[in-house]
């Protein structure tokens, strides 16, 4: 079987290709390091490429734009693949309000490029999307909440399992990263309605890992790590510090990954995220690294909160655990915490 995972030295690419590779596959791999393009040296994933072409058995990469349609035809025409899996893309709020163009040029135009190429080279092909929760854009703030003492909670216990795949995708606010990942995660949905392509989406919640490499513009938990191992000043943008959201661990995103090689009729949308019982707010996951870690966070508070942030985020995964009976959520909070406090810690030792 040949698997081509593209943002392949990004979290979920680098941990799909470790994944797969271990099970035998032949994985190609599509990056070309934008990350770094997009938030300087701190995003840059040329170590994580490097890794990958150390400890990886069967491993082909392919230093390709996927804005460019050409390169990726050029690519499908030399390979069948029996498998898509698409993470790269622009993720950040932030920095699409600075590049508006490249950001829908890499999550739009880079998905419907990868989907045509799909359509007309390998149609048996699962395709699997990662799409994100934005999609939602700020509608989930429209609800009632609660103030806690650490946290905002939903008012209606309605949504007491989070936010799940029928909540509203239009009439609200989304940043222009958000309209950009809509539109790519539409246009999978009319490949897969039109062309009947085998096409799961996955609306991630916080997707987190050691190997994340967090910035503040992106990847609030991994980032939060980064700045209390390091002694760097953290700043918590709005609601209090008690905004929510629930995080999962790059490896479980890939176990369910596996979950639909072997289940490929369970395609469509889903919300993938760590749950309630991954949830955690600003405040917590300060409060739980300084536990975990011994290290005291230094941190600031802005009353301004980010352009189309959510209040509370709890990804609804009733729907997965329907449909895919042998895949669980593996890895608490904790776990989560502890792996990426060990991982900076070693970095820092090794930088030294």
């Amino acid at each position: 079987m040949i698997i081509l995972i593209t943002g392949s030295n990004g979290l979920i690419g680098s941990e799909a290709a470790e994944h797969f590779d271990k099970l035998g596959y032949e994985v190609h791999g599509i990056d070309n390091n934008m990350r770094r393009v997009f938030f300087g040296d701190a995003g840059d994933t040329a170590w994580n490429l490097a890794r990958l072409k150390n400890i990886l058995k069967k491993y082909q990469h392919h230093n390709i734009d996927i804005r460019s349609y050409e390169n990726i035809e050029a690519l499908f025409k030399k390979n069948k693949f029996d498998v898509v899996i698409h993470c790269a893309a622009q993720p950040s709020h932030d920095k699409a309000r600075e590049i508006p163009l490249i950001d829908f040029e890499v999550n739009a135009k880079g998905t419907i490029n990868l989907l045509e190429a799909s359509r007309k080279y390998c149609p048996e092909a699962l395709f699997i999307h990662m799409s994100t929760n934005k999609v939602y854009g700020d509608a989930p703030n429209e609800l009632e909440f609660v103030e806690l003492e650490t946290r905002w909670d939903y008012a209606d216990r309605l949504y007491y399992d989070g936010i799940d795949e029928s909540f509203r995708v239009d009439q609200s606010l989304h940043s222009l990263f958000g309209a950009s990942k809509l539109a790519g995660d539409v246009i999978a949905q009319e490949y897969s309605r039109t062309y009947g392509l085998r096409v799961f989406i996955f609306r991630g919640g916080c997707l987190t890992g050691p190997k994340h490499s967090g910035v503040e513009l992106h990847g609030f938990l991994s980032y939060l790590v980064k700045s209390a191992i390091n002694r760097k000043k953290y700043t918590i943008f709005g609601y209090k510090g008690k905004q929510v959201r629930d995080q999962i661990h790059s490896k479980d995103v890939v176990r369910l990954m596996e979950s639909c090689l072997k289940n490929p009729t369970k395609g469509g949308v889903y919300n993938l995220g760590g749950s309630r019982e991954n949830s955690v707010s600003v405040l917590e996951a300060i409060n739980k690294i300084e536990e975990l870690s011994g290290e005291k966070l230094i941190h600031e508070y802005m009353e301004e909160n980010r352009l189309g942030d959510h209040i509370c985020y709890i990804s609804n995964i009733n729907k997965i655990r329907r449909n895919f009976v042998d895949w669980n959520i593996s890895k608490s909070i904790d776990d989560i915490l502890i792996e990426m406090i060990d991982w900076e810690k070693t970095q820092l030792k090794e930088s030294v």
